[in-house]
């Protein structure tokens, strides 16, 4: 599901990353879910968060109600005026079901310009062709714990050796384009406060971020790995393309390990194995 900050380009690389061994996955932002659904599902324990309480309905009627959900998107209307007055439903606290806010704003999110929330798109969709992806959600979900909690409390409530968190926040001074979607504003407080909190856990974290000074020096401690890669800037595709976007990856653990735990294949023609 697109969303803002969505980590679909960097889910492939965000998974080999992973620690070799955990018995607890949990999503501390957990926003569209890309990494969740990218990952292998397997016996490990799976919590998805999020603080977004209209995100986390949808997610937890996907899970437990979705041929009801689906049964309320089948006529919804591709349309400005249409759009306008779900946002307006959503914006006041209607007290409709969780089943129709539900609906509602996975409306928004397929019908809004860029996924933003707020204003309509303009494009063509046909809303029937997300029911396979929802069914496909349904059942990837069924053993997950979907939460709603503030990252603190989240990571001291699941907090084990065993456990592994992935950290997704709002990136730096880019923290204004989570307003529109239901967060009350990720602030440089807040910054600081999920990093103390990250370095006291008995379990791993991988972080993702912005490649940016301030990120950096607040992650300067020994036992910190830090590594920067680049993927394709969306927002800036508009006016300059192939632009850039410089990330980082922050963990609390050898970043390479599963490289170097992997078996070693044997080369035939090595000049070590050969007798002359």
């Amino acid at each position: 599901m697109s969303w803002i900050g969505g980590k679909k380009a960097l889910r492939d690389l965000i998974v080999t990353l992973f620690p070799l061994y955990y018995e607890r996955y949990i999503e501390v932002f957990g926003g569209g879910g890309w990494v969740l659904f990218h990952k292998p599902p397997g016996n490990d324990f799976e919590v998805y968060n999020d603080f977004n309480g209209l995100l986390v309905n949808l997610y937890r009627c996907v899970r437990e109600k979705p041929q009801e959900l689906i049964n309320a998107l089948s006529y919804c209307l591709n349309s400005r005026e249409d759009f306008e007055i779900v946002r307006n439903a959503l914006s006041r606290d209607s007290p409709a079901s969780d089943v129709q806010k539900a609906a509602w704003f996975y409306q928004l999110i397929r019908y809004s310009y860029a996924s933003g929330l707020t204003s309509f798109g303009s494009q063509p969709h046909d809303m029937r062709s997300n029911f396979p992806i929802i069914e496909q959600a349904h059942r990837r979900l069924a053993k997950v714990v979907v939460e709603n909690k503030d990252f603190e409390k989240l990571i001291k409530q699941y907090d084990r050796p065993v456990s592994f968190f992935y950290c997704d926040p709002p990136y730096y001074m880019t923290e204004g384009y989570y307003k529109n979607v239901g967060e009350e504003g990720f602030t440089e407080r807040d910054h600081i406060r999920l990093r103390d909190i990250l370095m006291q856990i008995e379990g791993k974290f991988l972080l993702s971020y912005n490649d940016c000074e301030f990120i950096r020096n607040l992650y300067y401690a020994p036992n910190i790995q830090v590594e920067a890669f680049t993927r394709i800037n969306n927002i800036k595709q508009r006016y300059d393309n192939g632009a850039q976007f410089p990330e980082i990856l922050i963990a609390n653990y050898d970043m390479h390990e599963r490289e170097k735990n992997a078996p070693s294949q044997l080369n035939l023609f090595d000049e070590s194995n050969i007798n002359i």
